[in-house]
C-alpha cells in the first residue's frame, strides 16, 4: 500500500521533499567500526559510479565517528582522506561523542564521564591505556596529556572544525535532530547534538526534512518530518546510509553480521520503521 502523509502547512515532508536531482549519500553513526564503514563506501562507490549524474554527489557524516567501537582512529583517518579525494562533496558534521571527546582534550576532569559511554575505546585505538575509572584526577590528566600527544594534528583539526548543520534541496542533516518550532539559524549546538525526545516525538512541520542519526533504532526510520539512519553499528554490526537522489530515498547497509559476498549483486530491501500516524 502506498503510503500517505498528512499536510505539513507548506513545509516539505519526506513523500515530496526533493534534492533537486543532487545524489546524496548520508551515512550513520559509525563508533568505530572501521570495517563496516569501509564496507559501505565499497557499496556507495559501486552505486555512485553507475548512477546518473552532473556533479559530484555529496557524501554526509552525520556524527560519532569515534567511541564504542574499537577503531576510532581509522575511522577518523578515513573520513580525513575521503576529504583530500576529488570522488564526492565530503559534509563531516559533529556528534555529541566528538563534543565528548574535545572536552576530555580541555578538561581531564571530564574523563570518567567519557570513559563510560565509549572514550576508553577510543583511547585504546590511539594507544592510550587509561586508568581506572575511579582513579584520581591526578591520573585521569595525565592521560590526556598522553592523548593530546598521540591524537594528530590533522585528527585534532578534523574533529575540531566539523559542521553543525549541512542542507541540501528540502533535506536537512544534522546529527541528533533539531529543537521543534527554532529556525534553524537559531539552533543551539547542544540541542543539535543531543536532542531526542522533544525532536522524536514533535510532529514538525520543520523547515525541511530532517536527515540525523543519534538515537540507535532496529531499522532505518522514515517518518512526515525526519529520516533516522543510526542503526547501532558499534552492537548490531549494521552500518547504515541513505541514497537521496530528487524525491527517490534508499537504503545501503554494511551487515557485518555476514560473510562478504563473493560477489557484488543486488542488495535485499532494507526495512524501515515508520510513525503510526504517519501512515
Amino acid at each position: 500500500m502506498a503510503l500517505r502523509f498528512r499536510p505539513s502547512l507548506g513545509r516539505p515532508n519526506a513523500s515530496v521533499a526533493t534534492t533537486a536531482d543532487r545524489l546524496i549519500y548520508a551515512v550513520g553513526d559509525v563508533h568505530g567500526r572501521s570495517d563496516l564503514l569501509e564496507r559501505l563506501l565499497e557499496q556507495i562507490d559501486s552505486d555512485a559510479s553507475q548512477a546518473a549524474i552532473v556533479s559530484r554527489p555529496a557524501l554526509i557524516f552525520v556524527g560519532d565517528y569515534v567511541d564504542r567501537g574499537s577503531d576510532s582512529r581509522a575511522v577518523v583517518e578515513r573520513v580525513i582522506r575521503l576529504r583530500t579525494e576529488d570522488r564526492y562533496e565530503v559534509r563531516a558534521l559533529k556528534g555529541n561523542h566528538e563534543a565528548a571527546l574535545l572536552e576530555f582534550l580541555g578538561d581531564a576532569t571530564q574523563g570518567p564521564t567519557w570513559a563510560e559511554y565509549g572514550g576508553l575505546q577510543t583511547l585504546a585505538s590511539y594507544g592510550v591505556s587509561p586508568p581506572a575509572l575511579r582513579s584520581p584526577m591526578g591520573d585521569w590528566e595525565a592521560v590526556r596529556r598522553a592523548f593530546a600527544e598521540a591524537l594528530p594534528a590533522r585528527h585534532l583539526s578534523f574533529l575540531s572544525t566539523l559542521e553543525l548543520t549541512a542542507r541540501y534541496g528540502d533535506y536537512i542533516f544534522v546529527h541528533a535532530g533539531i529543537r521543534p518550532g527554532v529556525p534553524i539559524s537559531a539552533q543551539q549546538e547542544h540541542d543539535l547534538l543531543w536532542i531526542r525526545d522533544e525532536f522524536l516525538q514533535s510532529h514538525g512541520p520543520h523547515e525541511g526534512v530532517i536527515v540525523h542519526g543519534h538515537t540507535p533504532e532496529p531499522a532505518p526510520f522514515i517518518g512526515p518530518q525526519r529520516i533516522g539512519i543510526d542503526t547501532g553499528a558499534y552492537a548490531t554490526g549494521v552500518l547504515t546510509a541513505v541514497r537521496l537522489q530528487g524525491t527517490a530515498r534508499t537504503f545501503i547497509q554494511a551487515d557485518g553480521r555476514f560473510p562478504r559476498r563473493a560477489a557484488a549483486g543486488p542488495h535485499p530491501p532494507v526495512p524501515t520503521v515508520r510513525e503510526p500516524h504517519g501512515a
